[in-house]
C-alpha cells in the first residue's frame, strides 16, 4: 500500500511538473510579438553600363571609365570608376577583353613572324570583345644565346670597376 501512495505521488508531481513546464512555454510564447515581414524594396534602377577605360596620361596606365543606369528613383544614375590599361601588347584588344592564347606557331619564314590565337575568356564591364584574336611577333634570332654571367659575378666586377676608379 505504502507503494500505491509513492507511486502516485511520484505520478502526481511529474504530472505537476508537466502542468508548470506547459505553462511557462506558452507564456513565453504569447508574449513573443510576430516580426513584420521586412519589406522588400524593389527599384527600378537598371544595371550599370560602363564605358571602356580611358587612360588618365598616355596610351596605358592609370585612367577612369564613366558608369550609367536608368531609372525614375535612382539616387545616382552616374559615377566615375578607376581602371588601368595595361602597357603591353594585349592593350591593342583593349583592357576589359581577357583571352586564353595557345602557344606560339612555327615561324613563317616568308614573313619571319610567327603568330598564336587567342579566345576570350571574360569580357569586363559589358566590353565589346572579338570572340577570337590573331597575334604576331618577329621570329627572331635562331642562333642559341650567349650565357649569361650570374648578377653576383656582375655586382662583383662593378664592385672592382668603382675602386680602380
Amino acid at each position: 500500500m505504502k507503494q500505491q501512495q509513492q507511486q502516485r505521488r511520484m505520478f502526481t508531481a511529474a504530472l505537476l511538473a508537466l502542468v508548470f513546464i506547459l505553462a511557462a512555454v506558452s507564456t513565453t510564447e504569447a508574449g513573443k510579438k510576430e516580426k513584420p515581414e521586412k519589406k522588400v524594396k524593389k527599384s527600378d534602377c537598371g544595371e550599370w553600363q560602363w564605358s571602356v577605360c580611358v587612360p588618365t596620361s598616355g596610351d596605358c596606365g592609370l585612367g577612369t571609365r564613366e558608369g550609367t543606369r536608368t531609372g525614375a528613383e535612382c539616387k545616382q544614375t552616374t559615377k566615375t570608376q578607376k581602371c588601368k590599361i595595361p602597357c603591353n601588347w594585349k592593350k591593342q584588344f583593349g583592357a576589359e577583353c581577357k583571352y586564353q592564347f595557345q602557344a606560339w606557331g612555327e615561324c613563317d619564314l616568308n614573313t619571319a613572324l610567327k603568330t598564336r590565337t587567342g579566345n576570350l575568356k571574360r569580357a569586363l564591364h559589358n566590353a565589346d570583345c572579338q570572340k577570337t584574336v590573331t597575334i604576331s611577333k618577329p621570329c627572331g634570332k635562331l642562333t642559341k644565346p650567349k650565357p649569361q654571367e650570374s648578377k653576383k659575378k656582375k655586382k662583383e666586377g662593378k664592385k672592382q670597376e668603382k675602386m680602380l676608379d
